[in-house]
């Protein structure tokens, strides 16, 4: 008997579900930073057991969005909530439980499995995780509620357990080599703009985009170009630097993550140009791959 679905995963911004996602598929997918928001894709991590695979979706944070790239973020989540085989709703032990009410009160009229995972245990204590734990019984008494941090790998098998036992009975979804739906220039993009989260500060990684415009695969490196959007020419400045030392420095950086990532040789080429609200731009958002 073969079993396979898609678990999707959601929650606040910073809770952990992008780190909790990368240490159940044993792959770094989803780029993880301290900032809110680093997350702006859907981005699946494939499974695959002797007798079972799982779709794991990571998604962006709740919000209440602010401009449209924003409410693409969210509309990415509502898709996740409504095509679901099993819920897994990441909270942790420093956020206040009841924030962004309206998600828990969808939650209460799933009909799904819901999996509640407190993350970050491991800067907690037992009185405060079962305070929560207790909490969450409460509010959502159908789901299972699970303990767990992710940073340090602990109750993850208690976690793909419970996703096994509440798995439908299917034939796998995509192949058993298959790892991800996202090609090779999106984790690329995705290395640059995780580069530029940790690098620059204030307004600046929310006012970029990441798109490469030439990928090729030789036969001992990858040559790729990529372009940074940004939305004002002062921020141009700002992210080229003083000589180009803050661009050739997140070059650098990302370069060593994409041959880690790609197990081969890459050439990278960074270039930073201006395109004034492209975060309202329907067109420039779907070309950027946030609207259908």
């Amino acid at each position: 008997m073969f079993k396979s679905g898609f678990v999707n995963i959601i929650g606040n911004p910073n809770v952990g579900k992008s780190t909790l996602m990368n240490a159940m598929v044993g792959e770094k997918l989803s780029i993880v930073t301290a900032k809110a928001q680093t997350t702006r894709h859907r981005i699946m991590g494939i499974v695959n057991g002797e007798n079972y695979q799982i779709v794991f979706s990571d998604t962006p944070g709740i919000l209440k969005p602010n401009y449209r790239l924003q409410q693409d973020m969210v509309n990415f989540v509502d898709t996740a909530i409504g095509d679901a085989d099993i819920i897994l709703y990441v909270t942790d032990t420093v956020e206040k439980p009841d924030k962004n009410i309206e998600y828990i009160e969808k939650l209460q009229k799933l009909t799904c499995p819901i999996i509640i995972v407190i993350n970050k245990i491991d800067i907690s204590n037992q009185g405060k995780v079962m305070e929560l734990m207790n909490y969450w019984k409460e509010k959502v008494p159908s789901a299972q509620i699970i303990p767990a941090s992710a940073q340090e790998h602990f109750g993850l098998d208690n976690i793909l357990h419970s996703i096994i036992d509440n798995l439908p009975v299917c034939p796998p979804w995509y192949d058993k080599d298959a790892f991800t739906d996202k090609n090779l220039r999106f984790f690329a993009e995705e290395i640059i703009r995780e580069k530029i989260l940790l690098n620059y500060k204030e307004e600046i990684p929310y006012c970029c985009q990441v798109e490469v415009e030439s990928f090729k695969e030789g036969a001992e490196r990858y040559d790729i170009s990529a372009v940074i959007y940004v939305m004002r020419e002062s921020q141009k400045g700002i992210v080229i630097g003083k000589k180009g030392m803050a661009l050739k420095k997140i070059g650098t950086a990302a370069r060593i993550d994409m041959e880690e990532f790609f197990q081969k040789k890459v050439f990278l080429q960074l270039f930073v140009k201006v395109a004034p609200d492209w975060r309202e731009d329907k067109k420039e958002l779907r070309r950027f791959g946030y609207e259908g």
